[in-house]
C-alpha cells in the first residue's frame, strides 16, 4: 500500500481488481531504466476538480518520456470517474493515472514506444488538515539539494524518476524537525516546494515562481491563480528568492494531494494565520462544488 492505509481500486489489462494489484514484472524496463510516469487526481466530497486536465497530463508525460498512450484524455477521465464510484459517497480518494515501459529499444535504455502498459490506482486518502497541524500548517525550511534544469532532467514530464530528489529534500527537512523543504532551482531561484508549488504574500500582492523548465506549472497551482485574479487579487509570476520568502508576510502551497495549505513558519520564520492563504482555499473549494 503506496500511501493511505484504505481501500485500493486498481484497473489493469482491461478489468478492475480491489487491492493494490501487482501489475509490472521483475524485467520491465519501465522498473528499471525509470520510464515511469503518474498523474494525480482527487476525489472529495462528492467532487473531482480538474479531473480532465490530470488525465490529460499523464498523456503528455507519457509521451515526454518516449511512451506512447493508449487511451485518450477522455477515456481516462471515464474511466477515473468510473472508478471514484466505487467508493463511498464523499471519499476523499486520490486518483493515479500510471504508464511505463515494458521494454526497450535495440539500444537498451530507451523504451520501446509498443510496449507501453498503463494501470490506475485509486487509493482511500485523506486531505490534510490545517487546524490539526502543530502550527495551523506546514513547517518549511530550506535543503541542499536543488531541482535540476530541464537540460539535465525530464523536468517536462511528470516523472517517477525525479521524485527520489524530492524525496531526499523531505529527508533533511524532516532531519531538522520540519515537515517539507524550500527548494532552489539550479540558478539558485526558489522553484517550489520539494512537493508542491509555492506562493508568497507580500503587502496584499501574490507571486509565485514563474516556470522556468525546472518545475511543473501545476494544474492546482494554475487554478489557483486564476481564481485569485478573478476575485480582484493581484498575482505576479516572478523571480523569487529565499529572502523574498523570509520577508512575506504569508506562505502557502498548492498540489493535487493536499490542495491548498498554509505554510506556518520557514526555518525561524513565523507566519500567522493569512486572509489571503484563507481566501485561496476557500475560493478553490467554492470552484471544487460549483
Amino acid at each position: 500500500m503506496a500511501m493511505g492505509a484504505g481501500e485500493i481500486w486498481t484497473w489493469s489489462e482491461g478489468s478492475w481488481h480491489q487491492g493494490d494489484v501487482r501489475v509490472a514484472g521483475a524485467a520491465d524496463h519501465g522498473l528499471w531504466q525509470g520510464t515511469g510516469v503518474f498523474d494525480g487526481g482527487r476525489g472529495f466530497e462528492g467532487v473531482a476538480p480538474d479531473m480532465d486536465l490530470h488525465c490529460a497530463r499523464v498523456n503528455e508525460s507519457a509521451r515526454a518520456m518516449g511512451l506512447d498512450p493508449m487511451h485518450s484524455d477522455g477515456e481516462l477521465t471515464e474511466l477515473a470517474l468510473e472508478g471514484l464510484g466505487k467508493f463511498p459517497a464523499g471519499a476523499e480518494v486520490y486518483v493515479r493515472p500510471m504508464y511505463w515501459s515494458r521494454s526497450s529499444d535495440s539500444s537498451l535504455i530507451c523504451a520501446d514506444p509498443d510496449t507501453t502498459a498503463f494501470a490506475l490506482c485509486l487509493e482511500a486518502l485523506p486531505l490534510a488538515d490545517p487546524s490539526a497541524m502543530p502550527e495551523g500548517g506546514m513547517r518549511i525550511t530550506t535543503t541542499q539539494f536543488r531541482r535540476p534544469l530541464s537540460s539535465m532532467a525530464t523536468t517536462d514530464a511528470k516523472s517517477a524518476s525525479l521524485y527520489p530528489n524530492n524525496a531526499r529534500m523531505v529527508r533533511e527537512a524532516k532531519s531538522k524537525g520540519f515537515d517539507n523543504a524550500l527548494v532552489q532551482d539550479g540558478l539558485g531561484n526558489v522553484a517550489e516546494l520539494a512537493t508542491s508549488n509555492v506562493f508568497m504574500v507580500k503587502d496584499g500582492v501574490v507571486a509565485t515562481p514563474a516556470p522556468n523548465g525546472t518545475f511543473l506549472n501545476g494544474i492546482t497551482r494554475q487554478r489557483v491563480i486564476s481564481l485569485l485574479r478573478e476575485a480582484g487579487r493581484e498575482v505576479v509570476e516572478t523571480v523569487l528568492t529565499l529572502e523574498d520568502f523570509r520577508e512575506a508576510d504569508e506562505v502557502f502551497s498548492t498540489g493535487n494531494v493536499n490542495k491548498v495549505v498554509p505554510v506556518a513558519r520557514l526555518d525561524d520564520r513565523s507566519y500567522g494565520p493569512g486572509p489571503v492563504t484563507a481566501e485561496a482555499r476557500a475560493l478553490y473549494w467554492d470552484f471544487a462544488h460549483a
